[in-house]
């Protein structure tokens, strides 16, 4: 059997480009001839990381509904006509032997055509609560891969397939790398460590949570990597220039994630799909702060997942500059609470998710 083109299609957020070309990388270290091409929307962020990432990308013109009444509205069934018109064009022009959607308003089209076209289809959804595209394209496509357990409500449960969601090797490779994480970030080996860790842009949240109590950390002798994210780094250099920083490590964005993960001894994050399909890797102490500016919620469901099994502790946005540092004080007090959070999160751990998809898309071929 020989994988000899495919299409992938979705993006709009580093949760859906990242899987994608993890997919694609293992496809290519398994098919090192395949010739793949993404589809992705015009304007959004795959139209860089992918080309960044070594392959090629087509743009659609399409976006999402908006909530409130807009004009962007009123274009919405033009874009939809023109990029289903535009994927057609390309599917038949490229004659991929499969088709794999990650999510995003570009893969709805691509899907739903290649579907049409009767060329066998893949749908990876991350989330424990499935975005509309993908509940969309779940009556037409051939298989569904999934990451979380009881998505059956959701789609055809024949079609579903656990898999997991791929996540970056590199990052979770943590084995051995605690003294070096450790240096690098300029932090004792005799202190607890905690890692904030909000995504690439950050978390006005939890960047102002632990601003209120960093004192109180550093009263417990508590050391700290704190990635405060792009948008609010400059006014977080400027607000923690007037106190004593010591044992605080503020980083606008850590590049060797797996150092971070490796030193740290307990790890404070958002709830994003990727995010978690790591964090059960890696094995440590978490509690989740979920967004609640996402699409249905779906950090939240994210979470509970977890915290409902005793894998991770929840704390809400709304609650988390009162409740946050204090809670992670009386965790890192409680010995036989970290071990439990600890055992939990491993038994949830997938470390094979980007081989189990390409071996589903090999199936339906």
């Amino acid at each position: 059997m020989e994988l000899n083109k495919v299409i992938i299609s979705g993006g709009g957020s580093g949760g859906h480009i990242f899987p994608a070309i993890a997919i694609a990388n293992q496809i290519k270290k398994e098919f090192p001839e395949v010739d793949i091409l993404f589809i992705g929307a015009e304007g959004k962020m795959e139209m860089i990381k992918v080309p960044e990432a070594g392959y090629k990308i087509e743009g659609l013109w399409i976006s999402g509904l908006q909530r409130r009444l807009t004009v962007k509205n009123l274009l919405l069934p033009f874009k939809l006509i023109n990029s289903l018109l535009k994927a057609r064009k390309i599917i038949k022009k490229f004659q991929p032997d499969a088709v794999v959607g990650v999510g995003g308003y570009a893969s709805a089209p691509t899907l739903k055509i290649a579907s049409m076209m009767r060329i066998p289809t893949v749908v990876q959804e991350q989330n424990s609560y499935p975005g509309k595209t993908n509940k969309w394209l779940s009556k037409s496509v051939t298989k569904i891969c999934v990451a979380y357990k009881n998505l059956d409500k959701f789609f055809p449960e024949e079609k579903i397939i656990l898999t997991g969601n791929p996540v970056r090797r590199k990052v979770v490779e943590i084995e051995g790398l605690k003294e070096k994480g450790l240096a690098n970030f300029g932090l004792e080996k005799d202190k607890k460590t905690i890692l904030f860790v909000g995504g690439s842009l950050g978390a006005r949240t939890l960047n102002e949570s632990i601003l209120k109590d960093l004192k109180l950390l550093q009263e417990n002798d508590i050391q700290a990597i704190w990635q405060c994210g792009s948008y609010q780094y400059d006014l977080m250099v400027e607000q923690t220039n007037i106190i004593d920083m010591k044992g605080v490590i503020l980083i606008q964005f850590i590049k060797e994630m797996e150092l971070a993960y490796a030193a740290a001894d307990m790890i404070v994050s958002r709830a994003g799909a990727i995010a978690i399909s790591e964090l059960c890797i890696i094995g440590k102490p978490t509690i989740l702060v979920p967004s609640p500016n996402v699409a249905e919620d779906h950090q939240t469901k994210n979470a509970m997942a977890l915290v409902k099994d005793d894998a991770a502790i929840l704390v809400k946005d709304n609650e988390a500059r009162e409740k946050l540092i204090p809670t992670i004080l009386e965790v890192l007090k409680d010995e036989e609470k970290q071990k439990q959070l600890t055992e939990n999160i491993q038994k949830k751990a997938i470390v094979n998710a980007d081989e189990r998809i390409v071996q589903v898309i090999k199936d339906i071929i």
